[in-house]
């Protein structure tokens, strides 16, 4: 059959995706077109297939369909919950791009974003392997996504419809929203299934796949919101947008204006010499948890003994992220930065407290990884409160 045997080939070039296509459920199902992803009851990985169909391929093309799914669950794409059925479409797309650009197999049949774009509809082609815009590489779906609603809002047109049904014949993503477990706990199953294969094959991993597999492993250890319900009393005004339900005051038959109030914070990492490669990956961990609990950019300060770089953070941005330092350790010259220049309301600082205390004038978060000085630790709760560190274990 050409699904086992596609499998066979897999593990003998990547033992890393043979491992985990070995914890999956294999199940023949003659309604979908090609493959469907989901997760039983019990948190396994489920791998539902067209038989007929998939013999009909190359076993290449199954390898990289297979691997396709795989990548799926690297990517943590069923923590998405597109906000309507439209949205859907554009997220399908916005997935695949951020899949296949990995995949050679796929590639190398792919249809750029922005060419689906720009044209306003499907190609001539029977199936649509969606990959990047040639100057995104290497971006995630949530940039994808964002890139793709503004360039439609500018166009005014875009027949998601029919590129979205040439997107159905490489696989259905119906699966990973429909699941009857608790995000949660597929989350927490997933990674246990995937960090096992990691740290046996972790060589055997391309480097722009390991770099996901990595992020996907280092869980935020904090909960960022409640954290943030907590440390950020005072919000500012954000985007300004007109809404019906909102009349305006000045002529009724107009849409009224409505402010979206939107915390003010800025993060500041500690970057210097005494902060080693594990304090950077959770640091950054718990950056991306922040950006995602937020979902709007926030400015992020890299440090040393002075202000290395100054950048507004968005999520997904760790990707293409570089750490700047690697020197002695001051933390107030990023402080006094942030308050004279960027006028924010809260700090959240990241560092392992071998440093000495900032003055900070306003309200602050000292986050100190598990490696941190205790005397830091200590001095910080005295001058700004027992609720100003939490630590990282």
């Amino acid at each position: 059959m050409k699904l086992q045997d596609a499998i066979l080939s897999i593990g003998k070039k990547s033992p890393f995706y043979h491992y985990i296509l070995m914890g999956m459920k294999f199940i023949p199902d003659k309604k979908i077109r090609n493959l469907k992803l989901s997760f039983s009851k019990e948190g396994d990985l489920v791998l539902y297939y067209n038989k007929e169909k998939l013999e009909k391929k190359d076993i290449r093309m199954v390898e990289a369909l297979l691997i396709h799914e795989i990548m799926h669950v690297i990517n943590q794409h069923f923590l998405i919950r597109p906000k309507n059925s439209r949205d859907k479409k554009i997220w399908d797309l916005a997935m695949d791009a951020s899949i296949n650009q990995y995949i050679p197999e796929l590639d190398a049949f792919g249809v750029p974003l922005n060419v689906l774009v720009e044209e306003g509809h499907g190609t001539d082609n029977d199936v649509v392997f969606a990959v990047p815009p040639a100057w995104m590489i290497g971006e995630s779906a949530e940039v994808y996504h964002a890139w793709m609603l503004e360039e439609f809002e500018k166009k005014g047109r875009f027949d998601v419809e029919t590129v979205s049904e040439l997107r159905e014949e490489v696989d259905s993503h119906e699966g990973l929203y429909d699941s009857e477990m608790p995000v949660e706990m597929i989350l927490e199953l997933t990674k246990d299934k995937i960090g096992k294969a990691f740290n046996i094959y972790e060589s055997e991993i391309p480097s722009g796949v390991k770099r996901n597999v990595e992020i996907l492993l280092k869980r935020p250890i904090l909960n960022w919101k409640t954290i943030l319900r907590r440390f950020v009393g005072v919000s500012v005004i954000g985007e300004r947008y007109t809404t019906l339900f909102r009349p305006n005051r000045r002529y009724d038959h107009l849409p009224g204006w409505k402010n979206e109030y939107l915390p003010n914070i800025a993060v500041i990492l500690d970057t210097s010499g005494s902060i080693i490669e594990e304090e950077i990956g959770e640091f950054l961990s718990e950056v991306e948890k922040i950006a995602k609990v937020l979902e709007t950019d926030f400015w992020l300060v890299q440090v040393d003994k002075s202000v290395q770089m100054v950048m507004k953070y968005r999520k997904g941005d760790w990707k293409d992220f570089e750490i700047i330092g690697g020197g002695e350790t001051d933390l107030q010259p990023a402080v006094n930065y942030v308050e004279s220049k960027l006028k924010v309301e809260g700090k959240i600082i990241f560092t392992d407290g071998h440093v000495d205390l900032p003055m900070v004038k306003r309200r602050v978060l000292f986050v100190l990884s598990k490696f941190h000085n205790k005397d830091f630790v200590e001095e910080a709760r005295r001058v700004y409160g027992k609720s100003s560190v939490v630590i990282l274990k």
